[in-house]
C-alpha cells in the first residue's frame, strides 16, 4: 500500500450533502492535510433513479463552500480516474466475473417475490431472515433452466463458512464478526449495476485508499468488504475509523423528519462556513474541555482520530448559532456587509448596488451583536432602504401615540447637529419631562421609524436614516 496517506469521501448525490457526510468529509480532509496526504472525492452515482445533474453539482458546491477542496476527483483530475462510479461500470462487472471464476461468487436467479416469501417463512420459523443460499450450489443445467425462463441473474458473494472477520478500528478498537452473521450478499444486480459493497471495495483498491474514515452506519459493511478484498487476492488492509452517529436533541438519528439535515439548508439560513466547519468537527471530537473555537489551521494541527469518541453526538442548533454569532462578530464591517448582500437581495432589498453596500457597511456595526444568523439581518435593516409599514406588533405599540410622536418630531427638528449623541440627549430629555421609562419612550419611535420592534440601536438608526426621512416617518405615524 502507498506510503502516502490517501483518504476519500464518496457521497451519493441525491441532493445537498447531509451534515453527517459533511462531518465525515471534514475529518478525512483534516487527516489528509495533517499528514501531507491526498483527499479524494469519489462520486457514487450508480443509482440513476436518485442522481441528477443538479444534485451532483450541489454536492460539489457544498464541499467547496465548506472549504474542503479535494486533491483528486471531478474537476481536479488525478491518476486514478474516472472519479464518478457511473463511468467505471466496466471495472465492477470485471471484478464480479473474476470472483465467480475464483469460486467466491455465483449467479442468483431468485426473484424479489421468492426472496420475500422465503423471508416470511424464515421469520415464522424463527430462523435468521437473511438469504438462505438457494442458488449457492446450482448446477450448470439448473442455471440454464432458469435462464431459459428469461431470468437475468444477480451475482452474490459466497461468504466463507465458520470463520471470523476481525479488524482494528481507530475509534472502536478490535471489531470481530462471525461469518454466520453475514448471509451471501448481492454484489452485482440483475440489471448489471453494482451494489455499494462491490463498487466501494473495487474503487478503494484501485485508488489505493489507505484510510477509510466514515460513519458508524457503515460499520456492518466492513467485514463484507474485507472478505471481498481477501477473495480478490488483496492482502493489505486500510486503516478504518468509524465515526459516531449524529443524533437530534431528542436522541433520534438525524433525518428529514427531525428538521434540516442538509448543509445547504444551513447555508441558506445564514450560517457561515467557518462556523459550520468548527461545529461539525466538535460532533464526536474534542481537544479539551475548555476550547470550542478553532481556526482551520488549528484544526489541522490538533485533530486526531484517537480523540474521536464512540458515543453518539448531538446536533444542537443552539450551539451552532452560538459559534455562528462568534464568527459574525469577528468580521469587519466591510466583510460582514458583503456577507449580508445576498440575504438582503433575496428578501427584496436592493443591497447589491454601491449605495446599498455603503448602507450595509454603515449599519453592520449596529446589527452585528444581534445576529446569530445572517438571515436575521434583512428585517432589521429594511427601514434604511425603503419606506415602512408598521408590522402587527409595531402597529399595536403606535396606538394612541399621536400626540407623543408630534412632540418627538418637534424635539428632533430643533436639533442643529444630527448625531446619535444629540438625538439621544433630546429624546431622553423629552422622556424625563414626560416621566416615561425608556421602553415607553423609545418603542413608539422605533415602531414609527423602522416599522418593527426589532432593529439596530435606536439613536444610531435615526442618525443613519437621516433627519429628513426620520421626521417624515414620525409625521406619517402621527396622523
Amino acid at each position: 500500500m502507498n506510503d502516502t496517506v490517501r483518504v476519500r469521501i464518496a457521497p451519493a448525490p441525491s441532493g445537498s450533502i447531509h451534515v453527517g457526510n459533511a462531518r465525515s468529509a471534514l475529518y478525512n480532509w483534516l487527516f489528509a492535510r495533517q499528514h501531507g496526504g491526498v483527499f479524494v472525492l469519489r462520486v457514487e452515482d450508480t443509482d440513476q433513479k436518485r442522481v441528477t445533474d443538479e444534485a451532483y453539482a450541489a454536492v460539489l458546491e457544498d464541499l467547496r463552500w465548506l472549504g474542503l477542496q479535494w486533491d483528486e476527483g471531478p474537476g481536479a483530475g488525478g491518476d486514478f480516474g474516472p472519479y464518478r462510479q457511473s463511468e467505471r461500470l466496466g471495472h465492477y462487472e470485471s471484478a464480479a466475473r473474476d470472483l465467480i471464476a475464483r469460486g467466491h461468487a455465483y449467479p442468483c436467479y431468485c426473484t424479489q417475490e421468492e426472496l420475500a416469501e422465503r423471508r416470511k417463512l424464515a421469520q415464522a420459523a424463527k430462523r435468521p431472515p437473511g438469504y438462505d443460499g438457494h442458488c449457492r450450489s446450482l448446477t450448470d443445467e439448473e442455471c440454464a433452466a432458469y435462464e431459459a425462463e428469461g431470468r437475468a441473474p444477480a451475482i452474490r458473494f459466497r461468504v466463507p463458512d465458520d470463520a471470523t472477520v476481525a479488524f482494528d478500528d481507530v475509534v472502536r478498537g478490535t471489531v470481530p464478526t462471525r461469518t454466520e452473521q453475514i448471509p451471501d450478499f448481492v454484489i452485482l444486480r440483475s440489471d448489471g449495476s453494482p451494489t455499494y459493497m462491490l463498487a466501494a471495495t473495487v474503487d478503494d483498491i484501485a485508488m489505493d485508499i489507505t484510510h477509510i474514515i466514515r460513519g458508524e452506519d457503515l460499520l456492518p459493511a466492513t467485514p463484507r468488504q474485507l472478505l471481498m478484498r481477501e477473495a480478490m487476492g488483496i492482502t493489505e488492509v486500510p486503516v478504518f475509523g468509524h465515526l459516531p452517529l449524529l443524533i437530534s436533541p431528542d436522541g433520534r438519528p438525524l433525518s428529514k423528519r427531525w428538521g434540516d439535515v442538509a448543509v445547504d439548508a444551513y447555508r441558506r439560513q445564514g450560517f457561515l462556513p467557518e462556523a459550520m466547519v468548527n461545529y461539525l468537527v466538535l460532533l464526536g471530537w474534542s481537544y479539551d474541555d475548555r476550547t470550542n473555537v478553532f481556526s482551520v489551521d488549528e484544526l489541522i494541527e490538533k485533530f486526531s482520530l484517537q480523540r474521536v469518541g464512540k458515543n453518539p453526538a448531538t446536533f444542537d442548533v443552539n450551539k451552532l448559532e452560538w459559534l455562528n454569532g462568534h464568527y459574525i462578530r469577528s468580521k469587519s464591517a466591510g466583510d460582514l456587509a458583503e456577507e449580508l448582500v445576498p440575504f438582503c437581495v433575496a428578501a427584496g432589498i436592493p443591497a447589491d448596488t454601491d449605495e446599498g453596500r455603503a448602507t450595509l457597511r454603515a449599519v453592520a456595526p449596529l446589527v452585528v451583536e444581534r445576529l446569530k444568523r445572517l438571515s436575521e439581518a434583512p428585517p432589521m435593516v429594511r427601514f434604511l432602504f425603503e419606506e415602512v409599514t408598521p408590522d402587527e406588533r409595531a402597529a399595536k405599540v403606535l396606538e394612541d401615540q399621536r400626540d407623543y410622536l408630534v412632540e418627538v418630531a418637534q424635539a428632533l427638528e430643533r436639533l442643529e447637529k444630527w448625531t446619535s449623541v444629540a438625538i439621544e440627549e433630546a429624546l431622553r430629555a423629552l422622556a424625563a419631562g414626560r416621566g416615561l421609562k425608556p421602553k415607553q419612550a423609545f418603542q413608539p419611535i422605533r415602531a414609527a421609524v423602522t416599522g418593527t420592534l426589532v432593529s439596530p440601536p435606536l439613536f444610531e438608526s435615526l442618525e443613519l436614516l437621516g433627519k429628513k426621512r426620520t421626521l417624515a416617518r414620525l409625521s406619517a405615524a402621527s396622523k
